[in-house]
């Protein structure tokens, strides 16, 4: 099967300049799992170049998969042949045995790849350091590397945020796959910025960063959209799931303060507005309406989440 017919040969070179310099791991395989592609980040977690794995199958066992109970994953419990059999997402938490010998924990996600026809012709995976810090640490590298972090919060930009969303717009186009917007704004940030200066300003939005990356999926996408606003994208959810993610920040952020200058503590709250992708809607549009329900919910007494 030729690789290109997961990866397009017309498409923006940043593309994979991105997948290279994550630090997550990711490649394609074909039905029978054989590899088709191997990025620069699944270098870095197992020691192995692209032309060692290219063309080589999974069951080949170089990896050794093993579950946090020692069991060998490869030829029973595979993800990736779950996946290419039911076409649906899977994730789980493994052990890999790096070039080295060492065993590295990484988390592994797994989604179909389909044709023009809605076929199953292979699967992708992404696979990260479970180590959160150290993850997150690396990701942030890579993301300065190409002028996608925001220096203040640590998080993606608006310039990565468009891109990432425009992405997840034309994988919904094709495959359906179902995402949504949740926005998020600060309450009060002028009045923390008057009251107390902007040191503290600063400091509230850093904690509702980390905030907000601790309350969505890790697979959800959290970046600053600007000034107050953060938004987050979220793949393959339903309604009641954008529901219960959309209140879960209201809630974590409302239990969330900083100290001032002086010692007092300053309460955190947020306005969030979600919206779920509509059929024929435009990027524009869907982030129209979730803006809309942001607003709706600072208007009507802030600290809460309206969803649509």
């Amino acid at each position: 099967m030729d690789p290109g017919q997961f990866v397009k040969t017309d498409a923006p070179s940043f593309y994979k300049e991105l997948l290279d310099n994550l630090s997550d791991g990711v490649y394609f395989v074909d039905r029978e799992r054989r590899i088709l592609y191997w990025n620069e980040g699944a270098c870095r977690l197992t020691g192995y170049k692209a032309d060692e794995m290219i063309g080589r199958f999974c069951h080949d066992n170089v990896l050794c998969h093993v579950d946090y109970a020692g069991r060998a994953l490869c030829e029973n419990d595979c993800p990736l042949t779950a996946t290419i059999s039911d076409g649906a997402m899977h994730e789980a938490r493994v052990f890999l045995r790096h070039k080295q010998g060492r065993r590295v924990p990484v988390l592994t996600r797994v989604q179909p790849i389909r044709n023009e026809q809605n076929g199953i012709v292979g699967a992708i995976e992404i696979f990260s350091d479970d180590s959160a810090q150290t993850a997150t640490l690396r990701k942030a590298e890579a993301l300065e590397r190409l002028a996608f972090l925001d220096h203040l919060t640590q998080l993606p930009n608006r310039r990565y945020m468009e891109m990432s969303l425009r992405t997840s717009w034309m994988e919904y186009r094709e495959h359906k796959d179902p995402f949504g917007l949740v926005m998020i704004d600060l309450d009060n940030f002028k009045t923390i910025n008057d009251d107390f200066g902007h040191n503290c300003g600063d400091r509230a939005l850093q904690e509702v960063a980390k905030t907000l990356v601790g309350a969505v999926r890790g697979a959800d996408i959290v970046g600053r959209w600007g000034g107050d606003e953060f938004l987050a994208i979220v793949g393959n959810v339903k309604m009641e799931i954008l529901h219960e993610l959309a209140n879960r920040c209201v809630v974590l952020v409302q239990e969330t303060s900083i100290g001032s200058n002086n010692g007092e503590a300053i309460s955190l709250s947020v306005s969030v507005g979600a919206a779920l992708i509509r059929p024929d809607e435009t990027v524009e549009e869907l982030i129209g309406r979730a803006d809309r329900h942001m607003y709706r919910s600072k208007t009507t007494g802030r600290n809460r989440a309206t969803v649509e």
